[in-house]
């Protein structure tokens, strides 16, 4: 592979005055027989993610800005006219690209190749015809379902795992197809998409969008995305069911995930409350909410360190024998400790249930536990 940094000078001229520190941020790695170099944070004016791979520029993804109240950040956010109002998927995100022509490969937020990924993409998705008609085309999808080996929710109508197709870009310039153009596009192509809740003035759209949160809350869905017609702006905003989620998700194994991870959930669900809760009787269920979200889980993962058993993230990943191995592979070169809890075959294919350890929860618990003292 040439050099990725120059690639990228020559075919995006970042803002980079120096080279060398463009090429010093670069992660290279070898995945499907291919040559990818990474950009794991943004930097000289390219997203997160951004790669090279074998040559070929693939742009990163965008980072979307969070709205923590709904007024008047949409008024303030948005120059268009009228909004459009996609959900928001619990799942990880992933961009398929289809270099020079040839088969599908998929890449992570972070701009890695990813085996397990690409040939679940391959299988579940068709895009034969969308790659030949652009072939610059980049796909960015949400892997979302009970059995994934990134993140695990569970979604009434996925029975395994599934992909939703979020946006449709081009792989060179980052620049998005239209809102109401991608949706025909992927319609068009058998593609599934996250639901849209509609298209309406930005004058309307606070009160449309409160009401959208309302109804995924109670399914405890995760939230939404704002977009403008054209695709090139956007915003997002979660619900409280997603927050305590996360909340329980780090209380879980509280020594792996920082304390800006849990200030930023606490955050969000502050300037919601303030938002939404009329009444100090509504704020205290969310209170008691939080609550529970944080201290059960933490106690529960103290008590089985306590009993000797191992604390971790569970997942189950299900596919290609070889790309099972490949995908355990990928996970232990990021310095992931994975514990095979349990394998069998179904449908010819490999269903493997296994443990992302969290060592740093569990030996730090067990000093605790042993008298060992917390410094503050």
């Amino acid at each position: 592979m040439g050099d990725a940094a120059e690639t990228l000078n020559d075919r995006l001229d970042p803002d980079a005055s120096d080279l060398a520190d463009l090429a010093e941020h670069l992660d290279r790695h070898e995945r499907l027989g291919r040559e990818c170099a990474a950009l794991p944070d943004a930097r000289h004016g390219l997203e997160r993610g951004t790669a090279v791979v074998d040559g070929v520029v693939v742009r990163g993804y965008p980072s979307v800005p969070r709205a923590l109240v709904l007024e008047p950040t949409v008024a303030e956010h948005f120059d268009a006219d009228r909004v459009a109002v996609e959900e928001k998927l619990n799942g990880f995100n992933v961009r398929v690209v289809s270099p020079e022509g040839g088969e599908p490969l998929a890449l992570t937020r972070g701009g890695y190749l990813c085996p397990y990924t690409t040939d679940r993409a391959r299988d579940l998705l068709d895009l034969d015809a969308l790659f030949r008609d652009r072939p610059r085309a980049m796909v960015c999808a949400e892997l979302i379902g009970a059995e994934t080996p990134y993140t695990t929710h569970d979604y009434e109508e996925v029975d395994s795992h599934a992909f939703r197709v979020f946006d449709v870009r081009d792989r060179v310039t980052g620049e998005p197809l239209a809102v109401g153009r991608r949706r025909s596009l992927c319609a068009a192509e058998g593609l599934p998409q996250p639901e849209l809740f509609g298209v309406w003035p930005t004058a309307e759209a606070t009160a449309r969008v409160r009401g959208a949160i309302d109804r995924l809350d109670e399914r405890g869905r995760e939230g939404v995305v704002l977009k403008s017609p054209d695709g090139s702006s956007m915003l997002k905003y979660t619900t409280e069911a997603h927050h305590h989620a996360e909340l329980t998700y780090a209380a879980r194994t509280p020594f792996e995930r920082g304390r800006d991870f849990l200030h930023s959930r606490l955050v969000r669900e502050a300037f919601q409350a303030y938002e939404f809760d009329e009444d100090d009787e509504r704020l205290h269920e969310r209170a008691h909410g939080i609550g529970e979200s944080l201290l059960i889980p933490f106690v529960e993962t103290i008590r089985e360190v306590a009993d000797g058993a191992a604390v971790g993230d569970e997942h189950v990943a299900r596919g290609d024998p070889d790309r099972v191995d490949a995908l355990l592979d990928h996970l232990r070169s990021f310095g992931v400790a994975v514990d095979v809890l349990a394998e069998e075959t179904e449908d010819g294919e490999r269903v493997v249930r296994f443990r992302k350890v969290a060592e740093s929860t569990a030996d730090r618990t067990a000093h605790y536990l042993g008298g060992g003292t917390y410094d503050e």
